[in-house]
C-alpha cells in the first residue's frame, strides 16, 4: 500500500487499505466496522462510497483501526476535511495542512515487508551513512562503523536497503535516501524493534570502553519513582526526542552518525511496605 502522504481522498486511502487486507485474509466490511468499534456494519462502506460522512469521533476509531501513527494520524484528519469540509476557505486550510506534513515530516512507515530494516542495528545506520559518503563501498563503510560489521554484512544491508526502498542507487557504490525518517509500527514488528534496541543498547556498552568521553556521552540516575511519575517522565522523554528529532534533520553538512538511546526502566520489583 501507498504512503497514505501519497492520497488526498481518505475514501481512497480507506478502500486501499480494506483492499490489501481482503486480498491476504477473509476480511469485509463488517469486520472493517467491528475492528472500529461501529455498531452498524455497513456504515464504512457507506463511508467509502460517498454516502455518508466519518464523523470526528468516527475519524479517530478508522485512525486506530488502521493503525495510523500520529502523523499519519494528523494526515487522515487533514483528508477527511479537505474531502468534507463544504466551506472553500477551510477546504483550502486542510489542503495546506496535508502539503505542510507530507513535506515536514517525511516518514516511511516500516511494516511487515519491511521487517529486516530493525533486524539489525546497522540498517538504520547505513540508510544515514550510505548518503553522505561520495563513494559507498562495502569496505569503506566497514572501516568506518565500530561493532565488526564485515564488508560481505555491509553489501547485504545495502542491496536490502535498496530492493526494500529505503535507499536508491544512482551509480555504482552512490545512493540517496528516499524520505527524511524512518517510523516502525510496534504493532506490525515488536520482535524486531525490540531486538534492534537489544543490539543498540549493547553497542553502547563497548562504546564506553572504545571511545574517550570528549566523543561520547553517558549519563544517568538511579531513583524512585511510582507509575505516575514513571508516565510523567516517559512523556518527558518523548518530547525530548522529538526535539532532538528536529534539531537533527534541520542540520547540514554531518560527518559522522551518532545513535541515541533512551532508557528508563525499573531495575526491582513494587515494593509495598507500609512505615
Amino acid at each position: 500500500m501507498k504512503p497514505i502522504t501519497d492520497y488526498q481522498d481518505y475514501r481512497l486511502y480507506m478502500r486501499d487499505f480494506y483492499a490489501e487486507r481482503k486480498a491476504s485474509s477473509a476480511f469485509s466490511w463488517r469486520a472493517f466496522a467491528k475492528l472500529a468499534g461501529f455498531a452498524s456494519s455497513g456504515y464504512l462502506k457507506l463511508v467509502c462510497d460517498g454516502k455518508t460522512r466519518l464523523s470526528r469521533v468516527g475519524l479517530s476509531k478508522v485512525a486506530k483501526a488502521m493503525k495510523l501513527a500520529k502523523i499519519q494520524t494528523e494526515y487522515f484528519r487533514a483528508m477527511v476535511a479537505f474531502s468534507d469540509e463544504p466551506d472553500v476557505n477551510k477546504r483550502a486550510a486542510a489542503f495546506e495542512k496535508m502539503q505542510a506534513i507530507a513535506e515536514e515530516n517525511k516518514v516511511r512507515i516500516v511494516g511487515e515487508s519491511a521487517y529486516r530494516y530493525f533486524d539489525t542495528w546497522w540498517n538504520p545506520i547505513l540508510r544515514e551513512m550510505a548518503p553522505m559518503l561520495a563513494v559507498a563501498s562495502p569496505t569503506q563503510i566497514s572501516n568506518l562503523l565500530y561493532g565488526g560489521v564485515t564488508r560481505f554484512d555491509v553489501q547485504q544491508s545495502l542491496d536490502f536497503l535498496v530492493e526494500a526502498g529505503f535507499l536508491t542507487r544512482t551509480g555504482h557504490n552512490v545512493y540517496e535516501q528516499t524520505d527524511k525518517a524512518v517510523a516502525g509500527s510496534s504493532d506490525a514488528i515488536p520482535k524486531a524493534i525490540r531486538m534492534m534496541q537489544k543490539q543498540m543498547a549493547l553497542l553502547g556498552a563497548r562504546i564506553i570502553d572504545e571511545l574517550p568521553k570528549s566523543e561520547r556521552n553517558f549519563s544517568g540516575l538511579t531513583v524512585a519513582a511510582n507509575k505516575q511519575t514513571y508516565e510523567r517522565v516517559v512523556e518527558e522523554l518523548t518530547t525530548c526526542r522529538k526535539k532532538i528529532a528536529s534539531i537533527v534533520a534541520n542540520a547540514e553538512n554531518g560527518n559522522r552518525i551518532y545513535r541515541l538511546n533512551l532508557h528508563f526502566f525499573p531495575v526491582t520489583k513494587e515494593i509495598f511496605n507500609e512505615k
